[in-house]
């Protein structure tokens, strides 16, 4: 078996978490404590570790984006 352990911090882990996990898969899981995103990838091959992985940090990109405009559009409309 191998496995990844990504941690990446965020002004709102929580909500990144919350949409990266509707893509994980079960050889997944993803934690959140205070500002970290913890998430560690369990696969039988390198190859499939290595794509699962990069499938995850493209999500994360994403989640990260979203937050952000999310968490600017609010700050902007107060």
């Amino acid at each position: 078996m191998r496995r990844a352990c990504v941690e990446t911090t965020h002004d709102d882990a929580s909500t990144v978490a919350a949409a990266l996990r509707p893509d994980n898969t079960p050889s997944m899981s993803t934690s959140v404590a205070d500002d970290v995103v913890r998430t560690v990838v369990e696969r039988e091959t390198a190859g499939g570790l290595q794509s699962t992985v990069d499938d995850y940090v493209v999500n994360l990109t994403v989640a990260e984006t979203v937050a952000r405009t999310a968490r600017e559009h609010g700050h902007n409309h107060e």
